[in-house]
Formats: structure tokens, sequence, C-alpha cells
């Protein structure tokens, strides 16, 4: 059909492929004659219900009636015929009639998704380049820095980089409307992204998104993670709040005002069942249907299923959410209760949930021929891990709040700067090489120091020792600038006149009043 899915589609090829591989065909006596190839009913049933039940597309929820159902479709779009070549209007029956498949296999076309379109219906996000500056305030009168012998003494050793002129400007106040749009946006691209698909083209019509509707699931919620539905007519009746309760904490939740009699809890069940049954719509709605389809690819990931689920949850309308927690919190409930008698005499517990409320969750407006299988497989994942299906997915919670906390900040603008999101990423630094850094410090603080070293140059009130001693000192820690100003001996000259040279003193000898005479003995020791 023009309706289905391409998920849908390779699913239901997958399935004809595996049946017509691996059906046991045998020679089977009808009508008067023998028919080779071919096979009954009910070993059909048999066979392909097995099959299904150890299929990862399926799972073990799968019933005989399912697959009964199944075979019917078969039968109707010419997968099967029986011996007389009949199908289409004719009913496939469990029971000893005989049929064959026919010389062609019957495998649909994979329906393609339309292209991209270049006209985007998703808003686009504020950036950093919408913004408004703030009024400036007045300038205050500053006495200007002279750059003289004190000053230069005390900051000889920081070198003083050039500020260019700034301004200080942010975003204008980000709208209501905006914050929506934002929601919107990081929504869906957050689902695109953990569905690993290119585009949502075919998947998820933007239109059908409402942006209010994802943050009042985001926020409006209580602590066990429940939505709040503020308008009472929107909520489910009391009757079925209260029938779910008894339900749900069996055998504490039963009002004592309550009568009791043997079959009390599947009258219970089934006006549970009722209600939900004559929704208009199944709780997943009709236009989310082809999304959540999409989902069934993962669920052997559980962790991405899950994220998946959480995202596509918030899409849902507050009291569809409200009522899809309430119903699955309930079937998890029901299936863990040792206390709960049996509320089928046939069916196990958990298969009766999940074939009783499949359909009142999943399902298309239109009829696709895997509908109720596909229901059931989704269905039967959501109940087992619906604590974590339905919360509130953290990580695009954290995302837009840093997005929304980024927009907000003030920024500062300097002269000739661009603050164009599209062409810088919206970060405040850009990491720069090692030589890049030593160009920029090197460059930025030439001026400054050449400015320095001419104040210093022309500073009268220094003494030419003084001058020399600071001189030196700037040499030493600016080489390249100090040999640019003095390239020559006799520009330094020019500059600071040489000094004089120091005569030596005289060396004065003492007169003595008597000649050196070399030490001699007066006497002898003698031992």
């Amino acid at each position: 059909m023009s309706g289905e899915s391409p998920t849908n589609v390779t699913t239901w090829n997958e399935t004809i492929k595996l049946f017509r591989g691996g059906m046991p065909l045998k020679r089977h006596w009808a009508y008067f004659r023998s028919y080779d190839n071919s096979f009954t009913g009910s070993e059909a049933v048999d066979w392909l219900h097995e099959l299904l039940k150890r299929n990862h597309n399926f799972g073990p929820e799968v019933t005989r009636y399912q697959t009964l159902q199944l075979l019917r479709k078969f039968m109707k779009n010419h997968v099967v015929e029986d011996v007389k070549g009949r199908y289409g209007k004719e009913d496939f029956e469990d029971s000893g009639q005989v049929y064959r498949f026919p010389p062609t296999s019957p495998l649909k076309p994979l329906p393609q998704r339309p292209p991209v379109s270049e006209n985007c219906d998703l808003p686009r996000l504020i950036r950093w380049d919408d913004y408004e500056e703030l009024p400036q305030p007045e300038k205050i009168p500053m006495k200007s820095l002279i750059l003289n012998s004190e000053t230069w003494n005390k900051r000889h050793s920081i070198a003083i980089g050039e500020v260019h002129e700034c301004k200080i400007i942010r975003r204008s106040d980000i709208t209501p409307k905006q914050v929506d749009q934002i929601w919107k946006k990081m929504t869906i691209t957050h689902l695109q992204r953990v569905l690993g698909l290119k585009t949502m083209d075919g998947v998820l019509d933007p239109k059908h998104v409402n942006a209010k509707h994802i943050i009042h699931n985001v926020f409006s919620v209580n602590k066990t993670g429940i939505v709040i539905v503020k308008n009472k007519a929107e909520d489910m009746p009391y009757w079925v709040l209260s029938a779910m309760k008894c339900l749900a904490n069996w055998p504490n939740g039963r009002e004592t005002k309550q009568p009791m009699y043997p079959g009390f809890e599947r009258d219970v069940l089934r006006t549970v069942a009722e209600y939900f049954q004559r929704l208009k719509e199944p709780l997943l709605t009709f236009q989310l249907y082809e999304v959540f389809v999409n989902i069934l690819s993962l669920l052997q990931q559980k962790e991405v299923a899950a994220e998946a689920l959480q995202v596509c949850s918030l899409l849902l309308p507050p009291a569809n959410r409200r009522r899809l927690q309430l119903l699955l919190r309930l079937m998890a409930r029901v299936c863990q209760n040792p206390a709960l008698p049996p509320l089928n005499d046939a069916i196990a517990t958990r298969t009766l949930m999940v074939q009783t409320f499949s359909r009142c969750i999943l399902g298309s407006a239109e009829e696709v021929d895997l509908d109720e299988l596909l229901a059931t497989k989704l269905v039967s994942f959501m109940m087992e891990h619906h604590d974590s299906v339905l919360r509130v997915p953290s990580n695009l919670h954290r995302h837009v709040d840093d997005h929304l906390s980024h927009l907000r900040r003030v920024q500062i603008k300097y002269a000739g700067a661009d603050t164009d999101a599209s062409l810088v990423s919206p970060s405040y630094c850009r990491k720069i090489s090692r030589a890049e850094f030593e160009e920029q410090r090197v460059s930025s603080s030439q001026g400054s120091m050449q400015e320095l070293l001419e104040g210093l140059i022309a500073d009268t009130e220094l003494s030419a020792k003084d001058k020399r001693k600071r001189l030196k000192q700037f040499q030493k820690s600016y080489p390249e600038i100090y040999r640019r100003r003095f390239p020559t001996a006799e520009s330094k000259a020019a500059v600071l006149p040489e000094k004089a040279p120091r005569l030596k003193p005289q060396l004065m000898l003492l007169t003595l009043k008597k000649p050196f005479q070399p030490f001699q003995r007066s006497w002898s020791f003698r031992a």
C-alpha cells in the first residue's frame, strides 16, 4: 500500500522469504487427487507461529490467532493460494484445507523516501549575531598615563598589549515563541540523530510537532514523572482512574465500598480495556505512527531504543502521554503481581495484557498488513521498560538549557570584529598554535614598548648614569626593540654622550729613611 513505511515493507518481504523458503512441502490429497509441494492450513499456522515467536521482529508474544490473521493477509495478497488457484476473497482456514505457493513471489517494492527538501519547515535557531548594543556610558575624563622612568620601573617586566575599542552587546530578550522554536528544532534534531536517519522527510512532518506539548511534557510532571494535566476535562474519567488504581495495587487498591465476588478483577480489567478501545485514535497517535515504527529496528539496542522512545513520547499531547504512562504502569504491575488471580483461564497474564492493549497504543490510520504484529512487539518492549522509556531525556534537556544560557550571555564586541555565528563557532576562545601566540604577543606589545623607550630617552629628570642603567635594563628585556632603535654605536652616541675617560691616580712611593736591609740574626739559640 502507498501508506506503508519502508520498515513495514522490509519486514513484510523478509517474512515472506522466510515462509516460502522454510515451510515444509509435502504431497496432500484433495478433491479426489494428490497435490505435490503443498501444505495444509494447520501445518502452515503451526510452522509460521514458531517462526514468528523466534524472529526478532516479532517476539514470543505472537499468538496463534495473530499468525492466522497474517496468513489470511498472505492469502489476500497472493502470497499463498489454494490448490485450485483461488486467492484474494478466499479466507485462509486453520484446518486440513490444502494450500500451495504461487509460481511468482509477490514481494512489495520498497517505497522511496521523498528527497530532502531545501526549504525546511523547522524554525531557524536564533544565533549570536541576533544582538542589540547596550547603551554606552558617558566617557569619564581620565588623566592620561605618562610613561616616565618611575612608571616604567614599576612595570618594566609586564608586556602591555594593545587593546582595541570595544562595545558590550547582548542578545535581545528571548521571547516565549523563540523558546518554543528552540525546543521544537532541537527535539527533532535529537530524534533524527538517535534514529540514525539522514533526514526526517517521510517519517515526521514538523508541522505536526507542537512545541508547547514538548515543554509541557518536560516540565509539568509530578515526582514520579507522570504528566500533570491542568484541565480536568482532558484527563481520564474518575471511574477509569479508580479502576486502574484498584487493579494496579491489588489487593490493597480495593475500596471498602466495592463489592467482592468471583471474577471481580476480570470485570475491572474489562472496564479499563473498554475505555481505551473506544478512543478515537491510538495513544501514540496516527501522525507519529511512522516514527515509532522506525524504532522497531533499534529494539536490539535497549539503551538506544529507550532514548528514542523518550524523545518520541515528548511529541505526544500531554493528556495522551499521561494516559500512556498510566496504562503502561498498570500493565507492568499486573504482570508482576503474584497476588492477583489469573485474569484468563487460557492465556498468560503477560500475553493477555499485550494482546488487549497493543492496538490501543500503536496503530495506523490506514490498514497495514503487519500493523498488529508490529504493535505487539513495540508494546512488549515499552511495558518491560516503562520506567525508562517515558522518562524525560536528560541529554536533550541539558542541551536545550545550555543553548538558552549561551544565547543570554553578554558579549564583548571589538572594533572590526564579526559576531556572525555562521562564520565563527559560537565559543569564547579560539585555540591557536604556540607560534601564532608568540607572534601576536610580540606584535601587540611592540608599539607600547617603543613609546616607552622614547619616553625614557626624552626624560630630562634622569641623570646620565640612571638613564644608561635603565637603557641597559631595557636592552636586556627587549633586545629586538632596542636594536631597531640603536642599530649602530653612532645612533646611540647621538642620544647619550659617551662617558669621559676616568684618569687613574698616580702611584705614590713612600721615601724610606734607610735603605732596605735583609734580616740578620743577632743571636743564636743554643740547646
